[in-house]
This record gives structure tokens, C-alpha cells and sequence, in this order.
């Protein structure tokens, strides 16, 4: 059964912040919440723990992963990023978008696409996350927690504040058992958000070439649609 801790959405608790990050670095699995949806993830780093992410999820080992960096400059390790894309990455972070960016020397072969050398790279807008980040001093593997069938619509989300989903109880029952830490935003006032998986998701942006392309409408859409951005078929 997995450790339960409960974390303030706008102020994170340090103990329990530094706790989870000495876990991650030990090689632990958690669950825990993004600026879109609750996510699955570990230390980038930890191979083994890596491993354990794509069982959970059952991707295939040539499926990149995501994972989340705490500012531009640190994804700039990570991902090459143009002028272009900086200045638009710039404008948009930190938000609920995943950039598709050349992967660097630094990012691990069990993450990165094998046959493009890219990276999916996320700089959220959570303080839970960014807590997280600071603490563990490295990017945390960023995969959506929802594993019922694709043919199937995500249950609903629940929010609280701009910046802090709250999962429903049946997910955490649902992956207790496959990973070592949870972690529950403590409640206070909730809003129920639609069940269209559409918009509880990350918007996708395909930085690799010279031209924006987005691979996949998710939240923070309507930012873009000034910008004129391609939608890929």
C-alpha cells in the first residue's frame, strides 16, 4: 500500500516536500497532481524506476515519457530550443503545455523517442510540483495517472484554485497498490470540471522544426488560436 500524504496546494509543506524528494531519489513511484491532470511519475534519472512508470502505464519502451522541469533554463539542459521556440515557450510558461523539443546529451535514452532523439518537456503551474522540483533538483517523469481503457471517457476532475486539480477518490484506489507514494490535495473549495478528456489534458506543441505545430488541443488552447499555430491531422 502506498504512503498517503496530504500537501496544502499553495504553500507545500517543506517536511513533506523534502520527504517525497528523498523518496524519489531512493527510486519510489508517485502520484501526484500537475496544472492539468494527475500524473504517475519518478525520478527521470532512476532507470529502474523509469521502468516501473511504463509497466504501470503499459508503454512500449520506444514511447518517450514526459517529464517536468521547474523553469526554461533548466529545460534548456534537457531540450535544444531555438529563438523561436524560446520566445514563444517564454510567453506560455509556466502552463499546462508539452513541448516536443531535440533532446540534449542529458536526457536518458528510457525517456527520450528513440527514432527522433526527442524530449516532451513540461514546466508547470503548480506549487506542489515546483515544491517537488526544487527539492529532488531534477525533471520528475510526467505521465497522465488515468488508466482506464482508451474507448472509455476520464472520469471527472475537480479543482480546486487555477492551478490544483483533486482526483477522484477511485483513482487513488486505483493505483495504491502500483506505486509507493500518493499525494492528496487537501480540500477546501472545489469546482466540478467537465468530462471531456479533451480539456483536462496538456497541450502538445511540436517544437522540433521551424514552425509551431500543435499535436494535440488539451487546456491553455485558446492561448494559441491568436497565434495561428498548425493542428496536425
Amino acid at each position: 500500500m502506498a504512503k498517503h500524504y496530504r500537501i496544502h496546494p499553495d504553500s507545500p509543506q517543506p517536511q513533506q516536500i523534502a520527504a517525497i524528494a528523498e523518496a524519489l531519489r531512493q527510486g519510489a513511484v508517485i502520484l501526484y497532481p500537475t496544472d492539468s491532470v494527475y500524473a504517475i511519475g519518478c525520478d527521470v534519472k532512476d532507470r529502474a524506476a523509469v521502468q516501473r512508470v511504463r509497466r504501470i502505464k503499459e508503454i512500449d519502451n520506444d514511447k518517450p515519457l514526459t517529464f517536468i522541469c521547474p523553469s526554461l533554463s533548466v529545460a534548456a539542459q534537457y531540450g535544444c530550443i531555438s529563438d523561436r521556440a524560446f520566445r514563444l515557450m517564454r510567453e506560455l510558461v509556466p502552463g499546462p503545455y508539452t513541448f516536443l523539443l531535440p533532446a540534449t546529451p542529458e536526457v536518458p535514452r528510457v525517456v527520450m523517442n528513440p527514432k527522433r532523439r526527442t524530449a516532451g518537456i513540461r514546466i508547470p503551474n503548480n506549487p506542489i510540483c515546483q515544491a517537488l522540483l526544487q527539492a529532488l533538483e531534477g525533471p520528475i517523469i510526467s505521465t497522465s495517472a488515468h488508466l482506464q481503457p482508451s474507448d472509455r471517457k476520464a472520469p471527472l476532475a475537480y479543482e480546486q484554485g487555477p492551478h490544483c486539480p483533486i482526483a477522484p477518490a477511485e483513482l487513488f484506489g486505483e493505483v495504491d497498490r502500483l506505486v509507493d507514494i500518493t499525494i492528496e490535495v487537501e480540500r477546501q473549495e472545489m469546482r466540478i470540471l467537465g468530462a471531456d478528456p479533451d480539456y483536462q489534458v496538456s497541450t502538445v506543441l511540436d517544437l522540433t522544426d521551424d514552425w509551431p505545430l500543435v499535436l494535440r488541443r488539451g487546456l491553455g488552447w485558446e492561448a494559441l488560436e491568436p497565434l495561428g499555430l498548425l493542428v496536425e491531422a
